[in-house]
């Protein structure tokens, strides 16, 4: 089995990597990895491969500890989460990260080609993430970068929500932490799903999976978010809020039950004892609703 980086040319559709994945394509395109479809040469279902190229370390030290802490995702079961395969290091540091195949189009496709989504369906798609996340956290791990980017939606034949996973979890805080870029980089591509406290320094960690994910939630049914600005450090500004705003200030024009909006607002207060303490906490809260 060959550990030499692959070439542009090892990775065109029918090459085979590793003796046992042959590459069916290219498929959705990620911040740091190059991301394509492939199979096993023996046939199967497909599945994914993210190639983190060598160049993303400084030396082969950080690369395997970057591995080291995709290798714990491998704990994570069940039926919601997208599984990881296999994460494989190469000679130059580059890493090889195979998990199952994500379903349907990413949230932000389904937003962008569909508009807002229905009270219902936006309480069926945070039912599936929370316990999502609340096999993450149950695993001593944080997704660390919940947003409609890192969520995929596959969609029955009558439109309605069937299957939601999260994506990427664990990539952008384990990498930082490989780099050893320090805590304030925790922050870096997603600020406008980021709460307060990480731009401030603090690490992903419970609290800011539960806030990213509330910060979803109401942007996908009122289809704005919740904070406004041109710049960064408007958007933070606007999160020193004590309280999030109401969704009719930001999006006047959409009808949100009001207790389905007080369910999502509970995830999105600064201070971090004042949101949700768990993922459970948070599915309790939308399981409850009695939408007509």
């Amino acid at each position: 089995m060959s550990t030499k980086t692959p070439t542009i040319f090892d990775l065109a559709p029918g090459k085979t990597l590793l003796d046992r994945y042959t590459i069916k394509g290219p498929n959705r395109h990620g911040g740091m990895a190059t991301t394509f479809e492939v199979q096993r040469t023996g046939g199967g279902d497909a599945l994914e491969l993210q190639v983190f190229p060598g160049a993303l370390f400084e030396n082969t030290g950080q690369a395997a500890e970057f591995a080291h802490s995709l290798e714990r995702w491998k704990s994570v079961r069940a039926g919601t989460i997208l599984a990881v395969r296999e994460v494989h290091s190469l000679e130059d540091g580059t890493i090889l990260f195979v998990t199952d195949f994500p379903p349907g189009r990413s949230l932000r496709e389904r937003l962008k080609q569909d508009g807002c989504t229905s009270p219902a369906d936006t309480v069926s798609i945070g039912l599936q993430l929370l316990d999502e996340l609340a096999a993450i956290h149950a695993a001593h791990l944080v997704h660390g970068d919940v947003k409609p980017h890192t969520i995929h939606v596959e969609a029955r034949t009558d439109g309605k929500t069937r299957r939601v996973v999260l994506v990427d979890g664990g990539i952008t805080p384990a990498l930082w932490s490989a780099k050893h870029l320090g805590d304030k980089t925790q922050l870096i591509g997603t600020p406008y799903y980021a709460p307060v406290e990480q731009f401030g320094g603090e690490a992903a960690d419970v609290q800011s999976d539960i806030y990213n994910l509330a910060t979803v939630l109401y942007e996908a049914v009122s289809g704005a978010l919740p904070w406004q600005g041109k710049s960064f450090l408007e958007v933070f500004q606007a999160k020193l809020a004590p309280k999030p705003p109401p969704m009719k200030s930001v999006a006047p024009k959409v009808d949100v039950p009001p207790e389905l909006e007080a369910a999502i607002l509970g995830g999105l207060f600064a201070k971090k004892d004042a949101r949700y303490a768990s993922a459970a906490a948070f599915k309790a809260k939308l399981a409850a609703l009695k939408l007509a």
